[in-house]
């Protein structure tokens, strides 16, 4: 199945996102719909609120940029119930885009390091050291969880300036190749 991408101006992308049991009903479908729903979108990663589920799961696959970066040739993952904790002092500053931000890219400094703790798709325990643009990734996904958006963290003029931008958004007044929606 694929979803809708909620886009900004809906509530469940401002919500702290609950756990997820381990019983939750049809886990795996999800985790299998919300990579099916990324790829339709060409995405790199999607949080469960994105989808308008407030609930603390996120995927990514950089797997297409293995080119450029062979240590993304393996990164293609679920996580669940992630719990996160940022590493060292490093940071650098990329050019981020969002699906639920459609049309708007913008510098965002983000650590260089971090070590993450999940449970896998089989509600496997795991924990995890990950660096650049892996670790970019996973907190810009992982802020999803937090009802963090990556226009959160740029310069607040810059943030002003994108203000027409984000009323079309919130009006889903934008075009893109999928489908959006906004959720009050």
């Amino acid at each position: 199945m694929i979803y809708p991408i909620v886009v900004y101006g809906s509530s469940v992308l401002r919500q702290v996102a609950k756990d997820i049991p381990a019983d939750h009903p049809n886990l795996k479908a999800l985790i299998s719909d919300m990579f099916d729903t990324m790829y339709k979108s060409d995405g790199m990663g999607l949080a469960a609120p994105q989808i308008g589920k407030s609930l603390r799961l996120f995927v990514v696959d950089a797997t297409s940029l293995a080119d450029e970066d062979p240590a993304l040739a393996d990164f293609k993952k679920a996580f669940i119930n992630p719990r996160l904790e940022l590493l060292g002092e490093d940071t650098e500053v990329m050019n981020e885009g969002c699906l639920s931000l459609p049309k708007i890219r913008e510098e965002v400094k983000r650590l260089n390091r971090v070590r993450i703790s999940y449970y896998d798709e089989n509600f496997n325990f795991i924990e995890e050291e990950y660096e650049g643009l892996k670790a970019r990734v996973i907190q810009h996904e992982y802020d999803h969880l937090d009802g963090i958006l990556f226009i959160d963290r740029i310069n607040p003029l810059r943030k002003k300036l994108l203000k027409g931008k984000l009323s079309d958004i919130t009006k889903c007044n934008v075009d893109v190749p999928y489908k959006i929606k906004v959720l009050k």
